[in-house]
Formats: structure tokens, sequence, C-alpha cells
């Protein structure tokens, strides 16, 4: 008697199993690995100016869901900033900017200026709610909003990980800068 109810307990605990694994959403991150406190890449605080990292999404859409770095913020201003989303060519960005909408954010000095000062922060942009699918390789940047003379921010970065692009201003081209990438990363859900 027990083994016919054992067998219908397997059962219905394999196709519990099967149906809650098609129920969930298939996200995978991409981009670089996550550091915090590594060597940092420094560019200047300049409206317009624009920093990010070449990624591939895979050759099936997908939906960007959380952009994610470290960076140290050694001004004593907050930055705002916006993220945008290009198209890769062979070697370059080109295009227009995939974003319609602008997904605006900030990094700011201290988060309480009672507590200790720590530079380096965690920034997670939620790009869920502007339904940005892209696919095969894309530049994901940080362009920023205002001018701070004087001022810079340096992102995380590992060494040998695909380089980091920047524009020095909107009038220029991009860049590479070959050997270092900041360490950006986007969580990211295929679509089917």
């Amino acid at each position: 008697m027990r083994t016919p109810n054992f067998k219908a307990l397997i059962t219905v605990l394999i196709c519990f199993i099967a149906l809650s694994g098609f129920a969930q959403d298939k996200t995978k991150t991409i981009g670089n690995k996550s550091r915090q406190g590594t060597t940092n890449n420094s560019f200047g605080i300049v409206q317009g100016a624009q920093v990010g990292i070449k990624m591939n999404a895979g050759h099936k859409p997908v939906e960007l869901l959380k952009l994610t770095f470290h960076v140290d913020n050694l001004g004593k201003d907050t930055i705002p900033f916006k993220v945008n989303v290009y198209a890769m060519g062979d070697k370059l960005p080109q295009g227009d900017n995939l974003v319609k909408e602008e997904i605006k954010s900030s990094i700011a000095r201290e988060k309480d200026p009672s507590e200790p000062l720590t530079s380096n922060q965690l920034i997670s942009v939620d790009l869920s709610p502007y339904k940005i699918e892209v696919k095969g390789e894309v530049l994901i940047s940080v362009e920023f909003l205002s001018t701070m003379p004087g001022k810079s921010l340096g992102f995380s970065c590992g060494l040998l990980n695909g380089g980091t692009y920047y524009k020095k201003n909107p009038d220029t081209e991009w860049k590479k800068i070959p050997v270092v990438g900041a360490d950006f990363n986007v969580l990211v859900k295929k679509l089917k």
C-alpha cells in the first residue's frame, strides 16, 4: 500500500517542480563582474560626457531590468546622470540612443552626514519600467547631466575585461580605453 502512495507523491512533486520552473522569469546578468574598491577609472564631470561598456545581450531579445555599478564620488555634491543604450558597430557605438524616455538617477556624496564618510557606493538603476528590449552587442552608458569644474568620478573596474568607452563631452567622438573596463552589469530577462 505504501508504494502506490509514494509513487503518486513523487509524481505530484515532479509536476510541481516542472510547472514552477515554467512560471519563473528567466534572468541572467550581462556585463562585467561587480567589484568594490578596485582600481578606478576617473572621469571629469562634464554635462553630456558619457562612460560605458560594451555588453553582449545574446542573439535573442532580452529586456533590461537593472543597471548596477560601484563608484567613488569624491566631490561634495550629488551628481545627476541618465542611462543610455546604443547598438554597437564594428568598433564604436553607432546610431541614436535606444532609450526613448530619460532614465535619470544620481550619485550622492554620502547618505547621511552624521554617518562615517564612505566614498565607494553601489548604484542600482531600475530599468524595468522602461521596457528596453535589445539583442546582440550594445553599449550601456551613464551620461552626466551637469558640469562640476574640477570634480571627477571614479568607477570600480577590472583589467582585461573589454575596456571602457567614453565621450569627454557631447561634441567629441567615442574613445575606448582598451585594457581597463568599468564594472557595469545589467540584469536582463530573456523574452519568449
